[in-house]
């Protein structure tokens, strides 16, 4: 994506006008599966989110209508969203690595309805049946994969009776989703390092590490174990060699100068290791919801031109405006990304 095509994507999504409801993009598979009868749009005031991608959805959506965060935030993340809702209680997940919300606390709530976003397998569906058979509560369950975040959008948006709004923000991901380049032989091979040393990863084909697939970038990580995370050691990563090392962890990017074998890495010798960030939501995962949308244009780009901060800063200003509603100058996103 060089530079004269990107300023012109950017100009475009930015002007994108407000479209008529209209139905869903029709797909051959479902993309929300729903337990229970699902009250009428109009009748929807209290929306619990079952998991941290389902409330990033629902808040870029219709933020009026979420009861909480499923995750608590930190200082950090809290500054960059409205007054208005960094301060909404964190209620614990219902979905995830256990649930952290009783269902006593659920059913005091009230909430009109439960949304989860992410993994549709058979756990996932099985819990979605579970809590609606406990609670009566009508349970919405959204494929999370992030190539269909269009679709997330337009289709939560027609359930939550923000059709207008649902279509603006699905036309704004699908420009993005369309402008991502192929992968080939040749495309480079990015590493997500998450945790404090570095060697946490999401595996290929994970949920974690879609934007690198997106993006079209290689996989760096070829272990050959199944799940979402792994563990991995210097030493696998010594013989992968990636081209591109990305991160959250402020305290893994920090000391990162200072390991000295990971300094055997060609990405650390040539400077190309990047913190992301985190707030209020993750540009790569953290999580693996549409805050991804900033993180992917970022690494299309990255592939095709130098890194352009002001183009960069830029984009990440239109998003966060109108993903988040965060309005601030385009000098405070000038130094969100971070190169070793």
């Amino acid at each position: 994506m060089h530079r004269r095509h990107f300023l012109s994507l950017m100009a475009a999504m930015a002007a994108l006008p407000l479209l008529p409801s209209g139905p869903a993009v029709a797909a051959s598979r479902p993309l929300i599966y729903t337990f229970g009868t699902l009250p009428k749009p109009a009748h929807i005031r209290r929306v619990m989110a079952a998991g941290s991608p389902a409330s990033v959805l629902i808040y870029a959506l219709a933020p009026h209508t979420l009861l909480g965060w499923p995750m608590a935030l930190s200082g950090a993340q809290r500054a960059w969203l409205p007054s208005l809702y960094r301060d909404l209680p964190h209620l614990g997940r219902l979905a995830g690595r256990g649930s952290t919300l009783p269902m006593e606390k659920l059913l005091a709530l009230k909430p009109d309805l439960i949304v989860d976003v992410g993994t549709v397998d058979d756990t996932y569906l099985s819990l979605a049946e579970r809590v609606y058979q406990q609670t009566g509560i009508p349970y919405v369950l959204v494929d999370g994969r992030l190539p269909d975040c269009d679709r997330q959008l337009l289709e939560l948006g027609e359930l939550l009776g923000v059709p207008e709004r649902a279509r603006h923000l699905a036309d704004y991901a699908r420009s993005i989703l369309a402008s991502v380049p192929a992968a080939t032989a040749h495309s480079p091979s990015v590493y997500l390092a998450r945790g404090a040393d570095g060697l946490e990863t999401g595996l290929p084909g994970s949920i974690n590490t879609e934007v690198i697939t997106v993006a079209g970038a290689r996989h760096a990580t070829r272990a050959g174990i199944g799940g979402n995370l792994a563990q991995v050691s210097l030493e696998q990563l010594l013989q992968w060699q990636p081209d591109i090392i990305v991160t959250q962890d402020e305290g893994f990017f920090a000391q990162l100068p200072k390991l000295a074998a990971w300094k055997l890495l060609k990405a650390v010798q040539q400077r190309q290791c990047f913190l992301l960030p985190s707030s209020p939501f993750g540009w790569l995962d953290g999580p693996p919801g549409i805050n991804r949308l900033p993180g992917l244009i970022w690494l299309a780009g990255l592939q095709s031109a130098p890194a352009n901060k002001a183009e960069w800063a830029t984009s990440a200003q239109q998003f966060y405006g109108l993903f988040y509603g965060t309005e601030r100058p385009v000098a405070d996103f000038a130094g969100l990304i971070k190169t070793l």
